[in-house]
């Protein structure tokens, strides 16, 4: 009986937080989406920049990583 009863709390006091992550999940996700844009982005970048500091060794018959 007291397993039945864990249960009921368990259930009462967990379909609220299930529903509200539904809810806020979508939202998270498209406030995080711009940053992760710019992570791309920054990344992009810094291979870049790799590949022009490490362009000299390489011509010079460095191999590559």
């Amino acid at each position: 009986m007291f397993g039945f009863m864990l249960w009921l709390v368990l259930l009462f006091l967990c379909w609220p937080l299930a529903l509200l992550a539904l809810v806020l999940y979508p939202l998270f996700w498209l406030i995080t989406l711009p940053f992760r844009l710019i992570g791309i982005g920054v990344d992009g970048l810094f291979e870049v920049l790799r590949a022009i500091v490490m362009l000299p060794a390489r011509i010079l018959g460095g191999s590559p990583r």
